[in-house]
């Protein structure tokens, strides 16, 4: 047998006792397979405007890709995480936990795929973490929580006017813009109002604005200093002056009066608006003399709460923090 040398891309030696072959080497009673394979550079090498046209699609898809991309801190991702919150003003950490918290845990263990619950209690105001199993739909789990508190609204206290409230929790979530108002001549309940009924809609319409907070809130109040010593005196207990400044300011329709040509609607009494009103209530009557609130008390015109706020600059400030939509930029690019 002879042998010959040909030119391939590779040469396998076949058959038994053969070992590896090259080219120029005797095979003797060696078969020899001699092929071909095709190069995945030689397809671009042989049809160059292919090549061009591919290349040049390849880098249009990613400029037109790279415009989508969403710009945030953080990545979109939905934590099994609900936080719950209710006040109550004036109440106690002991009161908030026996008369606020425990009805709601006890609604919320009704809810599925619950892990666990952790509540904490402060002065008028308790706070619950509710935990689920890791793949609940957050989305579901917010509307079992939105449907037990709805349950356990008969079983709160009477005088909570603000009912509780949810928020999923989520660190994507935080506010990703701050707005600090202050002004030298409007008071501190004006700014307030300006910036809740005016300033915090107007943000709420721009497209990609989810929720608009209001932090360091200055909501006008009246406030009653009760006098003990001038209630003792005039033998009146606190639960006596609380259901008289209740019952005072309560505005529920009375009824009409029909006529012949118009009708009138009855008006029992008319709303208290401001301290000097408050100051001239009758809280009780002792002996057959009025006992008026400015007797047993000192009434001023102040804040809805004195707990909390916030300054720019060391100025006190109205500050309206921006959250966006989920699942958007932060960015987004100018057109």
């Amino acid at each position: 047998a002879g042998w010959q040398a040909k030119p391939a891309p590779w040469i396998a030696g076949g058959g038994a006792g053969c070992g590896p072959t090259q080219i120029g080497q005797r095979s003797g009673g060696c078969q020899l397979e001699v092929g071909r394979t095709m190069n995945f550079s030689e397809l671009f090498i042989r049809r160059p405007v292919m090549t061009v046209l591919l290349n040049l699609a390849i880098v249009l898809a990613g400029v037109l890709a790279y415009r989508e991309i969403p710009v945030a801190a953080l990545p979109s991702y939905d934590t099994p995480v609900i936080n719950v919150s209710a006040s109550l003003a004036g109440a106690s950490p002991e009161t908030m936990a026996t008369s606020v918290a425990l009805p709601l845990e006890k609604q919320f263990q009704t809810v599925p795929g619950l892990k666990t619950i952790s509540s904490t209690s402060t002065l008028g105001g308790t706070s619950l973490t509710l935990e689920f199993d890791e793949g609940r739909n957050i989305d579901a789990a917010a509307v079992d929580v939105q449907a037990a508190l709805l349950r356990a609204q008969r079983a709160l206290p009477d005088d909570m006017t603000n009912p509780p409230s949810y928020r999923k929790v989520n660190p994507a979530h935080a506010p990703i813009l701050l707005v600090a108002m202050t002004s030298p001549s409007l008071a501190p309940a004006d700014l307030q109002d300006f910036a809740e009924h005016l300033i915090s809609p107007t943000f709420s319409t721009i497209e990609g604005v989810a929720q608009v907070n209001v932090f360091g809130a200055k909501r006008y109040a009246v406030r009653v200093r009760v006098n003990p010593q001038a209630l003792a005196a005039r033998n009146i207990g606190l639960d006596e002056l609380s259901s008289a400044l209740r019952s005072a300011n309560v505005n529920t329709p009375v009824g009409t009066l029909d006529g012949p040509n118009q009708s009138l609607v009855l008006q029992a009494n008319r709303q208290l608006k401001d301290a000097a009103d408050f100051a001239n209530l009758i809280v009780s009557t002792k002996g057959g003399n009025p006992v008026r609130l400015r007797d047993v008390a000192s009434v001023e015109d102040s804040l809805e709460t004195l707990k909390s706020w916030a300054t720019l600059n060391g100025e006190p400030s109205i500050t309206l923090a921006i959250q966006r939509q989920h699942a958007l930029a932060t960015i987004f690019p100018a057109p």
